[in-house]
């Protein structure tokens, strides 16, 4: 084998390689780095096989290079950070498992245990690390015929693979919706009768998985095995419940599961953002709820955003994913997903465009690319004119903003400044006073100014019969630091 191996050209190898040979052990390199550098795409996760301790040669090699060295004795596994590598290292060994647990029971074995042991046949390359076999590749399992058929197999019977660690069938279809490949159809079978078991995995994991098959190139593609596998049902029923259509008389409504993953794929190539993508997943969330036939026009979903935005919590909560800022921007675009569509169907107001300025803030931008992606329709005029009028709606935001300041704007009169002028207590008439001064900045009717929602104040008050007590003067404009510097 090349000596000059060029995965295997980093340092950190050939100080591993002599540490081995010299404890007459074997070493190997397993898993994605292999498995990555034949698909050509790059890899940070270094994974170290020896068929003996791996903790003690990770603590030879720490020795050796002056490195850090974090050691689990509970997992029989330790890392070490060294020629900007971050290498694990574990002991080759074998598993079995339990009818009620995905968690192993552990014993030594030998590199073919070990590669057994793996999810898939393409992560279970292995590259030897010792002497003159340096670098040969140990395929027991055929895994680099599978990366050639683009595959995704198990090693050994997928029936046992699936019921020993459920979570393996969420990794078989993230791997395949990540590099595009095919899962071979005996692995497929498996997945469905084997379904059930991904009840026994936490759903914090579940959701990794989940999430980096939404971050996929193709993220459409994970979600339909995850449908035809029947795992979708059990871990995300509310979009299981997407799927189908129901028909009375001529009127039948589209399919709104195929319909949501256009627009997932429609985001996806646009933004990177996962959050945007989950805000893709549940925008049209409420309509198997909202749904509702009406003879004269038929089918309906009325209220849907308002219903979804209000499920985006319990969905998040449910699936362990955060229950903060995140949730948040999903549930705000949930909510207002419709209103640039609405804005591009009628005519386009100013008094419309600062109110989805207002609401949206710095969010409108995600707000537009989740509008655009949800034009799925077949019909190309349709299609372009409503993609023309969002172009409208865009350049009218653009003006506003620079006139109006309007995108998360707070009202120039507080709810202090009407208590100090009249002498109020809080109270309901103060935040009357202030609604109507925020409506009347964003209907166009005063200006985003001091001054004028000022005297808007006064007329508003003398119309609830108060008393002013006091003038406030308007708040002085920041100077800068330069500016308060005296010359020189």
């Amino acid at each position: 084998m090349n000596k000059e191996f060029a995965p295997l050209s980093n340092p950190v190898f050939r100080k591993i390689s002599r540490i081995v040979d010299s404890m007459g052990i074997e070493a190997y390199v397993v898993g994605g780095y292999v498995r990555d550098y034949y698909l050509h795409r790059p890899s940070t996760d270094i994974d170290v096989v020896v068929v003996g301790s791996g903790i003690e040669v990770a603590e030879a090699l720490g020795r050796e290079v002056k490195g850090k060295v974090s050691v689990f004795k509970t997992f029989g596994t330790a890392m070490v950070r060294a020629y900007g590598a971050e290498v694990e290292f574990v002991g080759a060994r074998r598993e079995s498992y339990t009818q009620d647990s995905r968690k192993p029971q552990v014993e030594p074995g030998t590199l073919e245990d070990d590669q057994r042991r793996r999810d898939f046949t393409i992560n279970a390359m292995a590259w030897s690390l010792n002497g003159d076999r340096f670098g040969e590749l140990v395929d027991p399992f055929d895994g680099m015929y599978d990366l050639e058929d683009c595959i995704i197999r198990t090693p050994c019977d997928p029936d046992i693979t699936f019921s020993d660690d459920p979570l393996r069938m969420m990794r078989a279809i993230r791997f395949a919706t990540q590099l595009g490949f095919n899962i071979e159809e005996e692995t497929f079978d498996a997945i469905a009768r084997n379904k059930e078991r991904i009840k026994i995995v936490s759903k914090e994991r579940i959701m990794v998985e989940m999430n980096k098959i939404i971050l996929s190139p193709v993220p459409s593609m994970g979600f339909e095995l995850l449908e035809l596998t029947g795992l979708l049902e059990l871990i995300f029923p509310e979009m299981h419940r997407l799927s189908g259509v129901e028909k009375v008389g001529n009127h039948a409504h589209k399919d709104n599961f195929r319909h949501t993953l256009k627009v997932l794929d429609n985001v996806a190539r646009r933004s990177d953002d996962l959050w945007l993508r989950w805000a893709a997943i549940l925008h049209d969330i409420a309509k198997p709820l909202t749904k509702a036939y009406d003879k004269k026009i038929g089918w309906t979903f009325h209220q849907h955003e308002v219903v979804g935005s209000k499920m985006v919590r319990e969905i998040f909560r449910r699936m362990k994913l955060p229950m903060n800022e995140h949730m948040k921007f999903v549930q705000k675009l949930v909510f207002l997903h419709l209103r640039p569509i609405i804005l591009s169907e009628d005519m386009v107001t100013d008094s419309a465009v600062r109110r989805l300025l207002f609401e949206a803030g710095d969010d409108v931008e995600s707000l537009m690319i989740l509008c655009e992606a949800d034009i799925t329709s077949g019909i190309d005029a349709k299609v372009k004119r409503y993609l023309k009028n969002f172009e409208l709606v865009r350049h009218k935001m653009k003006d506003l903003e620079e006139r109006d300041r309007v995108r998360n704007f707070q009202p120039p009169i507080t709810g202090d400044i009407i208590m100090k002028c009249y002498d109020l207590s809080p109270c309901g008439i103060i935040g009357q006073i202030k609604e109507v001064i925020k409506n009347a900045i964003l209907d166009g009717q005063i200006h985003n100014d001091f001054c004028e929602a000022y005297a808007l104040m006064e007329k508003l008050a003398k119309e609830h019969g108060l008393t002013k007590v006091c003038d406030v003067e308007p708040p002085q404009p920041a100077t800068s630091e330069t500016e308060n510097k005296p010359e020189v």
